[in-house]
């Protein structure tokens, strides 16, 4: 069997380099060594950080120098379909035995879009590069942690969904046991064979898999780190950490004020490192003050992993950048019902959020209402307070209110109520054919025994719904990462889709107390989605806003982005380019200087590609932004990009 390394991380912390580093490297050692790199993020990055346009299937890269290294940008959609319908047939037969459900009723909703559909996916595609025998070493590059977390709990939850499917092909049996009689047992041929891919899933990515962590010696990284490790650790409680890679650490700071002052989180950062993982392997990548991409990975994967020191070679960006017209400006007011606050991971979301709902609070009277719908959320960092899935003031102002979504608990109270609905409408007493449909509580018992994947979304949608419903404050959204943000959004119409499918089928069973009862709520439920909808569509509603840095990889996906949303007919109202060094700042420091050169080119192209849009300039502030005097200070300062 290959060997097996994933690397996991908050978003922006630089997996996608260091992961690709770490695959060129392994791929050029002497020896034949063929390596597959993998991405199972949304957002893919590997086609930018390597040049080469990629496929949705395994693709050879192409370089100057001699490396078996293969690239795969996994397709969620079409990796999920193939699987499906491979065993389609198989498992209508099951659920239609198994259900009130017909074929008819059940097929439409096994062709829609299915939550959980990336996490599986990329499973899926992990175990087919595993039993392929194509490959020595299989890397992967994962996205960030909150969904990553959902990969990991993946094979348990599926494991329970497989009990489902046996109690589903055992009703014949089940019921002749249950009213006296005796059937014997028979296998199931396919929850046989998923429970073996389970198993084979769970052992290569559970137990032998090498896994790093990467960080970064920001505070915020760290910390969402250590719980990060705790979290993965509760889903998977074999799970062994290999290492962990500090990425852009400055091992010494100089004269320069903005390196010593990186220089000194970075031997926070090692500290830290050594005391919450005791015995780990501590990687340390140096920040090159540009970015590494291309032919550079190999030389900086052996200065990761070997040791070796890595030098930055190369040419400022061509044509020479030229200084930024800048126009000093107020920050933003919110001044819509709802606003929403998206990026690649680790561009400053959260603290772009935090810096809107705090400027609107000391500029106006009116409730803000903000809430961090990321799986990974940092809110509790940037206000130095505990956030929970309810609602609480924050800063000591009883008028700007935070909170967390925690998509396991909200899960938990629905299914208790769903639970206590399905016993009601399934006695003789009240399913109206005076049948004690004992079997059918038993099968949606165990389906809501565990939290399905892919739930965080179609959850945040109901969250936002609750918290525009009353439109008593301003509402702000933190966003997941670009590509599970974007999933998000198109959650509403998903919805829409299935419920109309669902009401179709339970019409068909209208004379069951459970299915009317089911189709009321279904209904409601469509018509708040439908109007959350057009509520997010209508500019006069909605803002939405972007968040980027001035770097390569950054700025490709920022522009992914805008076209996305624009395919959702939702406007961009403004960007934020985050952590910006200025002229004042940079100094004799040749780091610093290379950084803002790169800066200045990225900059250089945004008036041009955005046009329409109003793009602000943030400066970097070296310092991590937590706590009521270091948000009034941020917001202190704010540059419009002509």
């Amino acid at each position: 069997m290959p060997k097996l390394t994933i690397f996991i991380g908050k978003g922006g912390v630089g997996k996608t380099t260091v992961s690709a580093a770490y695959a060129l490297h392994r791929a050029t050692l002497k020896g034949k060594t063929s390596v597959l790199l993998l991405s199972t993020d949304p957002a893919h990055s590997l086609s930018d950080i390597f040049g080469q346009s990629l496929a949705d299937q395994p693709q050879k890269l192409h370089l100057t120098f001699k490396a078996r290294l293969w690239l795969w940008q996994v397709n969620a959609e079409k990796q999920f379909r193939g699987f499906l319908s491979r065993y389609k047939e198989q498992l209508l037969s099951i659920l239609e035995t198994g259900s009130i459900f017909s074929r008819a009723d059940i097929e439409p909703l096994l062709e829609t879009t299915l939550p959980g559909m990336a996490e599986m996916a990329a499973l899926l595609a992990i175990n087919n590069a595993v039993v392929s025998g194509k490959y020595d070493h299989i890397v992967v590059d994962t996205a960030p942690v909150g969904h990553t977390l959902r990969i990991f709990a993946l094979p348990q939850y599926f494991s329970s969904f497989l009990d489902v499917l046996e109690l589903a092909a055992s009703r014949d049996r089940l019921l002749a046991e249950h009213f006296g009689g005796a059937v014997q047992r028979t296998p199931n041929a396919l929850v046989e064979e998923w429970r073996r891919l389970v198993e084979t899933v769970r052992a290569e990515l559970l137990t032998k898999a090498e896994t790093f962590l990467v960080t970064t010696p920001e505070k915020f990284s760290l910390q969402e780190s250590r719980r990060a490790i705790a979290a993965l650790r509760s889903v998977s409680p074999d799970l062994e950490l290999t290492g962990i890679v500090l990425n852009r650490a400055v091992p010494g700071g100089g004269r320069c004020r903005i390196c010593r002052l990186r220089h000194d989180a970075t031997r926070r950062a090692l500290l830290f490192c050594r005391h919450h993982f005791p015995g780990k392997d501590v990687y340390v990548a140096e920040d090159a003050g540009a970015p590494v991409m291309g032919s550079r990975l190999r030389a900086f994967g052996e200065h990761i992993f070997v040791g070796k020191r890595f030098k930055w070679k190369g040419d400022p960006p061509k044509p020479r950048p030229r200084e930024a017209q800048l126009t000093r400006v107020e920050w933003p007011i919110l001044d819509r019902p709802l606003s929403m606050v998206l990026g690649k991971g680790g561009v400053g979301k959260t603290t772009i959020s935090a810096a809107l709902g705090f400027n609107s609070r000391l500029r106006r009277s009116g409730v803000v209402d903000i809430c961090s719908v990321d799986p990974a959320p940092s809110l509790d960092d940037i206000f130095e307070s505990d956030i929970s899935d309810q609602s609480r003031s924050v800063l000591g102002d009883p008028k700007f209110r935070a909170s967390e979504m925690d998509a396991a608990a909200v899960f938990s109270t629905w299914a208790r109520r769903v639970r206590r609905m399905i016993d009601e409408s399934t006695t003789a007493k009240v399913s109206s054919v005076h049948v004690d449909l004992w079997f059918e509580r038993q099968l949606f018992s165990q389906l809501l025994e565990s939290v399905p994947p892919g739930l965080d979304e179609i959850l945040a949608v109901l969250r936002v719904l609750d918290l525009v419903a009353g439109r008593s404050s301003q509402v702000l959204i933190d966003m997941a990462p670009t590509g599970h943000a974007l999933e998000l959004l198109r959650t509403p119409d998903r919805i829409l889709g299935w419920t109309r499918l669902l009401l179709k089928s339970l019409a068909h069973h209208r004379t069951l107390a459970l299915a009317r009862d089911a189709g009321v709520k279904i209904a409601e439920l469509e018509k708040s989605v439908r109007d959350l909808s057009e509520f997010l569509k209508s500019p006069g509603h909605t803002r939405v806003y972007a968040v980027m840095l001035p770097e390569a990889l950054p700025d490709r996906q920022t522009e992914r982005l805008i076209a996305e949303l624009s395919k959702l007919r939702l406007s961009t109202a403004a960007i934020f380019v985050n952590r910006v060094l200025f002229k004042s700042d940079v100094g004799k420091c040749s780091r610093c200087r290379r950084r803002r050169e790169w800066q200045l080119s990225t900059l250089g192209k945004l008036s041009a590609r955005y046009s329409g849009i109003r793009l602000y300039v943030v400066r970097d502030f070296a310092r991590e932004i937590a706590g009521k005097k270091a948000l009034r200070a941020f917001v202190g300062e704010l540059w419009r990009l002509a």
